[in-house]
């Protein structure tokens, strides 16, 4: 092997290790967190119909395999400091928005990579997927998801499968968080949509606000559920826990257990 061809392996194999080390340290890359197609499908919703129906039409989309981790959104703020929380506005985060890292670009000791990443505002996760070519996904598209077990669609009905919520639900948050990935994949190969942190949704909550509630219906319009006035599902007591939580919030809000995923239309990978 002569020089020149020993310079340029010398430099493919430390250019590959040096592209292996950075995907490991920041938690990025599409094969970590991927986008797994859903069918279309027409969704008996816990909430109303705009048109006052008992289903709603759910055009296919494609939604992250796990919440966004800590690494992930490391590495979005890496790229765009003006989301790191010595920079970003006040108006669209509170005072906790990633304080329990030890720095602005820093986990720090105990927060590992791949937890999912959370006191993250409704602004900062749609900005997140917004430089994913993504979004937040809509409510009915997350119930969708959400309603799904290993082996069926819509497990809802399933009396195992919702005593199974109702133990996640009931069980107290404490100490640190699981890393992603650890609960079964759905159906549709999605994992920790019950059990591990709640998530922000994009819309759908003020649409079920009466007029004489007292609350903010444009801002409530980016959470999960946003007002149980109309619920029409009260025996499924984990999709009501979800609105009742996240009905209090405000869009720059950010909670120890509250995290996100994006999703995209169609089934773009």
């Amino acid at each position: 092997m002569d020089a020149v061809r020993i310079g340029r392996w010398l430099f493919a194999t430390l250019a590959a290790l040096v592209a292996a080390s950075a995907g490991a340290g920041s938690g990025s890359g599409a094969q970590q967190n991927p986008y797994l197609p859903i069918a279309a499908a027409r969704l008996r919703s816990a909430l109303p119909a705009a048109d006052g129906g008992d289903t709603v039409e759910v055009a296919r989309f494609a939604m992250q395999q796990h919440p966004v981790t800590n690494g992930e959104f490391l590495a979005f703020v890496r790229t765009h400091p003006e989301w790191q929380r010595d920079r970003a506005p006040a108006a669209f985060v509170d005072a906790d928005y990633l304080s329990h890292w030890q720095a602005p670009l820093a986990l720090g000791d105990g927060i590992e990579a791949r937890q999912p990443v959370t006191r993250v505002s409704w602004f900062a996760a749609a900005a997140y997927c917004e430089a994913q070519q993504a979004r937040l996904p809509r409510w009915t598209e997350w119930e969708l998801a959400a309603a799904a077990s290993e082996q069926q669609r819509d497990a809802r009905a399933d009396p195992a499968w919702r005593q199974r919520m109702l133990d996640w639900y009931a069980k107290p948050a404490s100490g640190a968080l699981s890393r992603v990935g650890q609960t079964p994949a759905n159906v549709y190969g999605l994992q920790d949509l019950h059990g591990l942190v709640w998530e922000w949704t994009e819309d759908a909550g003020s649409l079920m606000l009466g007029d004489d509630s007292g609350q903010n219906k444009a801002d409530l319009g980016k959470f999960c559920g946003a007002g149980a006035l109309t619920f029409k599902d009260r025996d499924n007591y984990a999709v009501m826990m979800r609105i009742a939580l996240l009905s209090s919030l405000a869009a720059r809000d950010t909670t120890r257990t509250l995290g996100f995923r994006c999703v995209r239309h169609g089934s773009q990978p």
